[in-house]
């Protein structure tokens, strides 16, 4: 067998970088069959979307090429002044200087072996950069005339606020106008740098201040997963470092923006050695209903069961493929798992044994959610989602009628309908009754990554309310659903890119939305308004509320994991 080349190594480290910020279950799979856990080459060090950045700037680039050069020769000799990682972070015109500069220093050294040195040409270069310098001043000018234009309306706009008579109102129009402002511009000029809370005079009503937002460092790695105990303080955290970490979380305001040190945190290894291992991400984690033990899943195969102060409890091995989801009964005495071997698995937690292994898929199993303590339903990217029973050997239902990879599955709070998502831009709603969709909903244009019912309705703490399905897809949106008509309710639009994740809080009135445009964003769920917001230093991988819902978690692109104050 040929082994791969570093240079083919790093090329399928971008492909499943790409794949991760985009399709996150599909690049694991890529990842674990080209072995790039074994590649000396750091994925860490490739920013998410690089491969689209990169195919973008080559394009730029041979543009760019195409007029610097009128022969094939210096074509390629322009090619090799440039490094990958210099098309993926620079713009055309800073490359132009890069190949400029460096076609200087090699001519100049041609001609100091030769003895000669051409100092017209030199002047004529150096005209050249001080032209293109006067012409960045210029630009640089203008911006800055524009941001100052930018920070005049918005005073105007806050003295016309100050003279209307009803504040509340007034909040949460200027929220919504700094939505509209950041999809516009992509990100205020003038705005704080990410992570930083502006807590300015013209800080916006529905920013987050820093005094409610506790950021907890330590992971090496972007953070996949986070879960709130359901008993207690603690917070749940999984990583790409091959870590989870249980954090303790302190009530009433923040004294330090920074939670560390061994009383704060049980840091919980998922390799053994004084190195890493990529193989042993942790891609998923589940509390039990007690949170007395948490489950992680891990790219290596293995699930693992863990004490709620981070003593290894048992380690579940069978699945041959990287474990995508997890999810623990009711009851407490099943585990079940998902894995890229196209399998589900049953462990009985008493026993520390595999109980059924369940293998209908024809591709890796993405999700997979219990009905109730003995039946549950699994999904694939073979489009199909089987119902399955611990101790029957076929599946008692089996849906289809997607027409892509099915991305997660959610039974409802009475385990009566069960919700799915797919890469074909849909939402369906199935019932047990019978096999075809109760409901197709299709208002989404891109992809839909997940979904989560609200604890509203029949059977849970609030039922006098509406029961709502969220859906939440890479078009930047969120849609709120009908699920007895399926209708759309509501669209939120306050996003600029995918939305990874969506979380009711207890009381179903709030939904938290994170994205890969940095930002985490509160909406009331029946106004459709953003009330809080806060902008990061990395994509958001998931958001979760704690029991209480006065606190909400978001797990980021960027090594951290931040625990919001809630409070209206």
């Amino acid at each position: 067998m040929v082994s791969a080349s570093d240079t083919e190594r790093e090329r399928e480290t971008f492909v499943q970088k790409e794949r991760a910020d985009c399709f996150t279950h599909s690049a694991f799979a890529f990842g674990y069959e080209a072995g790039i856990n074994k590649s000396t080459f750091d994925g860490n060090l490739v920013p998410p979307g690089a491969l689209v950045t990169f195919v973008q700037k080559g394009i730029q680039y041979l543009e760019l090429d195409a007029n610097l050069s009128s022969t094939d020769v210096d074509m390629d000799d322009d090619f090799s002044f440039l490094q990958p990682l210099d098309l993926i972070t620079k713009d055309p015109y800073e490359l132009q200087k890069i190949i400029k500069a460096k076609k200087e220093n090699l001519q100049k050294d041609r001609l100091e072996e030769n003895g000669k040195h051409n100092e017209s040409n030199h002047e004529i270069e150096q005209e050249n950069v001080q032209e293109r310098e006067k012409e960045k001043k210029g630009r640089e000018k203008e911006q800055e005339q524009d941001k100052e234009k930018i920070e005049k309306d918005r005073e105007r706009e806050k003295g016309k606020d100050k003279e209307k008579p009803h504040q509340d109102h007034i909040d949460k129009e200027k929220c919504e106008d700094k939505v509209i402002m950041e999809h516009e511009e992509n990100g205020t000029a003038g705005g704080p740098e990410p992570m930083d809370i502006s807590t300015s005079s013209t800080s916006l009503p529905c920013e987050i201040p820093s005094s409610d937002v506790k950021i907890l460092e330590g992971h090496t790695s972007e953070v996949f997963a986070c879960a709130w105990s359901p008993s207690g303080s603690l917070l749940a955290s999984g990583s790409g470092d091959s870590t989870a970490r249980i954090w303790t979380i302190v009530d009433g305001p923040s004294i330090s923006s920074v939670q560390d040190g061994p009383l704060n945190v049980a840091v919980l290894k998922h390799f053994k050695g004084r190195t890493n291992e990529k193989s042993k991400d942790v891609t998923t984690l589940d509390w039990n209903g007690d949170g007395t033990l948490l489950a992680t899943g891990s790219y290596d195969g293995q699930a693992r069961i863990w004490s709620k102060d981070g003593e290894l409890r048992s380690t579940l091995n069978k699945h041959k493929g990287p474990i995508f989801s997890l999810k623990w009964n009711k009851k407490g005495d099943f585990l079940l798992s998902g894995s890229v071997d196209k399998s589900a698995i049953v462990w009985d937690i008493k026993t520390g044994e595999w109980r059924q292994q369940f293998e209908f898929h024809s591709a890796p199993t993405l999700d997979v959610d219990w009905r109730n303590n003995v039946s549950f339903a699994t999904c694939s990217t073979d489009s199909m989602i089987h119902v399955c029973k611990v101790g029957e050997n076929r599946p008692m239902k089996t849906f289809s009628g997607h027409q892509g990879e099915v991305n997660a599955i959610k039974w409802d709070p009475t385990g009566t309908l069960l919700a799915s998502c797919s890469d074909d831009y849909t939402a369906k709603i199935w019932s047990m009754k019978q096999d075809k969709y109760l409901h197709d909903l299709k208002e989404h244009v891109k992809e839909i990554y997940t979904i989560r019912w609200s604890p509203t309705g029949p059977g849970t703490n609030n039922p006098n309310q509406q029961l709502l399905l969220a859906s939440a897809s890479f078009d930047s949106t969120i849609k709120l659903w009908d699920v007895e008509l399926g209708r759309l309710i509501s669209s939120f639009d306050g996003h600029r890119d995918p939305v990874y994740s969506v979380a009711f809080s207890p009381n179903g009135e709030y939904l938290a939305s994170g994205s890969m445009d940095k930002c985490l964003h509160i909406w009331s769920v029946k106004e459709g308004k953003i009330v809080k917001t806060l902008t990061g230093n990395g994509g958001i991988f998931e958001v979760c509320w704690n029991k209480e819902g006065d606190k909400v978690a978001a797990c980021f692109a960027n090594n951290i994991v931040c625990v919001l104050d809630f409070r209206m």
